[in-house]
This record gives structure tokens, sequence and C-alpha cells, in this order.
């Protein structure tokens, strides 16, 4: 039987149209505290705030995306939001003032939020179910792409030009974001493209139980996650690492390219429990290594496990929240997915802040990797025990029905 083609066109489509938006995103991320502290003579508050304002409006987007998704349909959803994406994109050339842009990062976040929910939906169905787990492995692939190239490519610009110059970049990069979206060809389910105006309010129709397990423990994962994106850089001066600290990502992406490959194919071969546990015990080491790190050779050692681990993980993690909804609701589980794990990176960046600060950066670190070990036993118990006592439920309800 010849195995389901994986890398389409429209599959491909939706791929490049993910990475130049988050390239859109990471290139911002890095180089909007430096306009915000050098032009606009703000300071740590002022940066904190517009990744705080961003942040809140995903969070705020991500279960309605969901519900849309199912009930308007992924094109439509993806297309708005990708507009909208674009239009902030060229705003940020305007934004002259602090008040403006904070208002503009929540806009901006919204837009995100739609557009992220809503691609992962559409990229998911292109997945042939067979192969669930290396599709999108791949497709989180281009996500992780994203975050080394848009801040490698943002910094450039805005140290070699400007920051306006800076704003055309991530203009045309969401425009590129827009086409390849909108040239997607996408099979709507016709359950999907009906509204159910008569449904009463209810929150089941934002979050999807089957994928809260799951979900709350990638919010574990990405709170730990989030102390190696807010500082790294921070860190690295500390320990003497500076001058390689901008190839920590760099060696992270690389492991997840290396790597891609073979755990997708052992997610959908033998199951997800082959990928997960040796993911987390990989990642929880990583940061052991990252908190004893005392220079730059360690330090980049720690970054090469720590891709194995988390980079293993997240795509895993989406793709078993896909399996634990019905399909009908996938635009759902999509959004508590990624919903949870946005609360886990925000609230992970407030409150290891505040360690490392009263403690240090070694200590925060070595606590986030307890932050990783809990995870897993969270996982055992909330998604393994609880997969292991439904295929028993369903083996049993066989058998009787087999045996007549």
């Amino acid at each position: 039987m010849d195995k389901q083609p994986l890398w389409t066109r429209d599959f491909i489509k939706i791929c490049l149209s993910s990475l130049f938006l988050f390239m859109t995103y990471y290139a911002l991320v890095a180089t909007l505290p430096i306009y915000i502290m050098d032009t606009m003579r703000g300071g740590e508050r002022e940066v904190g705030l517009t990744l705080t304002f961003f942040i809140i409006a995903a969070v705020i987007a991500r279960p309605i995306a969901g519900k849309w998704v199912d009930e308007l349909g992924k094109k439509k959803v993806a297309i708005l939001a990708s507009a909208l994406f674009m239009l902030s994109a060229f705003t940020y050339a305007g934004a002259l003032s602090f008040l403006f842009l904070l208002g503009l990062r929540f806009v901006h976040g919204l837009s995100f939020g739609f557009a992220t929910t809503a691609m992962a939906a559409i990229a998911t169905d292109l997945v042939p179910e067979a192969r669930k787990g290396e599709g999108i492995g791949y497709y989180a692939l281009f996500m992780n792409l994203a975050m080394v190239i848009g801040p490698f490519v943002g910094l450039l610009i805005m140290n070699t030009y400007s920051f306006s110059v800076l704003c055309m970049l991530i203009s045309v990069f969401a425009i590129i974001s827009f086409v390849c979206g909108g040239l997607t060809k996408v099979q709507e389910a016709q359950a999907s493209v009906k509204k159910r105006a008569d449904q009463k309010f209810h929150w089941k129709n934002f979050i999807e139980p089957g994928a809260m397990p799951i979900s709350l423990t990638a919010c574990l994962m990405s709170f730990a996650y989030s102390g190696l994106l807010s500082f790294i850089p921070v860190y690295a001066k500390e320990i003497g690492a500076a001058e390689v600290s901008s190839y920590f990502f760099v060696i992270y992406a690389v492991m997840i390219v290396l790597s891609r490959p073979f755990t997708g194919k052992l997610f959908d071969r033998m199951g997800e429990h082959v990928v997960i546990y040796p993911s987390i015990i990989l990642y929880a080491i990583g940061l052991i290594l990252l908190s004893l790190a005392n220079g730059p050779m360690l330090f980049l050692v720690a970054s090469a496990v720590i891709g194995l681990g988390y980079g293993s993980v997240f795509p895993s993690f989406q793709a078993i929240a896909l399996k634990s909804a019905p399909i009908e609701r996938r635009g759902v589980a999509t959004g508590t997915y990624y919903l949870l794990f946005d609360l886990g990176m925000g609230i992970g960046s407030f409150v290891l802040g505040i360690i490392a600060s009263a403690m240090n950066f070694s200590s925060m670190y070595l606590i986030s990797s307890l932050i990783v070990a809990f995870a897993g036993i969270v996982y055992f118990r909330l998604y393994h025990q609880a997969s292991n006592r439904k295929k028993l439920q369903e083996k049993r309800v066989t058998l009787p029905a087999s045996g007549q």
C-alpha cells in the first residue's frame, strides 16, 4: 500500500504562510525593545508591557478562533486574520507614541491568535491521518526556523539600516504570509461552514475538554520554556558566554531539523509515549546542564539537548490534542492547546523573572527543570493512564460483540 503524500502543494503553502507570519512576530520580539528604549526613551517596564499586551490579546483570541474555525470555516478565519495581521505590520512605521504602540500590539496579538489557530487547523486537515505526528512535526519545524531567522534578520536590518526599513521588511513578510495562505486550497467540512445561531452559550463552545489534559501539560512545558526566550541573552552575559549567545537558538533549531524526520515517524508508527517520555527527560536534562553552565561549551551543549527534547515535545503534544477531539471540533481543540500554551508562556516569563531576581538565573533554570519533570508526571496521570483506561473499555466493548 502506497504511503499517502505529505508534501503536497497546499501543505507547503500553509507551511510557508506560517513561516513568514512567525518571522514577522519574532523579528519584532527581538527589535521592539531596542526601538522602545533607544527611540521612545522607554524602559524595561514599557518593553514588558508591549509583550504582555500582545500575549493577552492572543490568549483572548484563541478560544474564539477555535470556535469560529469549526463554525465559519478555517480558510475564512485564516484570510481575515492574516489581512488584519498584514495591516498591523504596515502600521508599525507610524507608531510614534507609546500608547499608540500598545494599542497596535493588542490588535496585532488578536490577529496573531486568530491566524495561527486557523493555520494550524488547515495544516492538520492537509496531513494524512496515518502521518499526523510526522506532518504536524514538520509544520512546527517552520515555526522553529522562524524563531532563528526572524530575530537574526530583524536585528541585522535594525543595526545596519533603521526601524523604518525593518517595518518595510516585516510588511513584505506579512504580505507573503497572506498570499501563501490565500492560495492554499482547503476542504471545509459541511458542518464547519454552518453557523449555529441557535446554540446557547456554553464554555464547551470555546474549550475542548478532550484536549485539556495534554494542553495543561503543554502549559507547564511552555512555562519552563519562557525562561529561555526571555533571559538567555542576559544569562549568557552573566556566565561569560555572551559572544556565543546568538548561537543558542541556531544550535537548538539545527537539532530540531536533524531529529524531526525520525521523531515524527516514531510517533505515528510506535505511539506517542515512545517520543514523549524521552523528550521530557532530554528537556529536563538540558535545563539542568544550562543551570550548571559556567562558560560557552556547556551553554551550547545545553541548547542542543533542549532542542532534542522540547523541539520534539511541542508538535507531539499538538498532535495528541487533535487526536483527543472529534474531527468536527479540531478547531476548538487547536484553540484550547494554543490558549494553555500561551498562558504558560505569559505567566512563566513573569514568575521566572521574579525567581531570577530573588535567587539567580542558574537556580531559575534548575527550578524550570523540576517543572518539566512535574509535567512528565502530569502527562502520565492525566493523559497516559486515561488513554489506557479508554483502550481497555473499548476492548471490553469489542470482545462481547465479536463473540456473538
